[in-house]
């Protein structure tokens, strides 16, 4: 009967869409499983020597002059250390007079352009840190204020009574751009391999 027809023909075509629903809908369903587990894989792992240097903004003085790591570092050789806080006691009694003692010897002997102070702070902070050091001419004294640029090397460390996220203490040289040396205090915060005088030794 006519009736009975359209019964199969609706059953036919009820089962023609859910196919085509299964079909889009599966591969669909793989592609983003794929996505994710693929998003996992790729998730980025700390620098190590050998790997380009990340271009990210600092700030030197105030948020308005913007000192890019890529260009910093082009053409040249450029320590960098990072310290958990500005005006902390391993920070200001150890690791940055190091570097501001040792600048010039590091300049002259080890043919190093300029040397670098980054931490998780504002550019007037650190700017004050500075002066109190007197690192004029010897280490330049540069803000990472959200944490960008310690963020994609991936040497970050949580400390909730320094405010959260900060940089792991670490000593780097980049060579055009590319890192040679890189000391990572275990810890994230002691005060040995990270040192000024390491710097070569490794």
């Amino acid at each position: 009967s006519t009736q009975s027809r359209r019964k199969v023909k609706n059953i036919s075509q009820n089962f023609k869409m859910q196919s085509r629903i299964c079909t889009v809908a599966i591969p669909q369903f793989s592609r983003n499983l794929i996505r994710a587990f693929s998003k996992s894989a790729n998730k980025m792992a700390p620098i190590k020597v050998g790997d380009k240097l990340p271009s990210i903004d600092l700030f030197e003085d105030s948020p308005a002059n913007k000192i890019n790591t890529g260009d910093l570092t082009s053409n040249k050789k450029v320590i960098i250390f990072a310290v958990p806080g500005a005006f902390t006691p391993g920070c200001s009694k150890t690791h940055l007079p190091g570097f501001v003692s040792n600048a010039d010897s590091l300049k002259s002997d080890q043919g190093v352009n300029e040397i670098v102070c980054v931490s998780v702070n504002d550019p007037f902070v650190m700017s004050a840190w500075g002066k109190e050091h007197n690192t004029a001419g010897k280490v330049r004294m540069l803000a990472d204020p959200s944490g960008l640029f310690v963020k994609s090397l991936e040497l970050t460390i949580d400390l909730p009574p320094l405010g959260g996220l900060r940089a792991k203490r670490f000593s780097m040289v980049v060579e055009n751009g590319e890192v040679k040396e890189l000391n990572v205090e275990p810890d994230g915060t002691g005060l040995s391999c990270s040192l000024a005088n390491n710097i070569g030794k490794h």
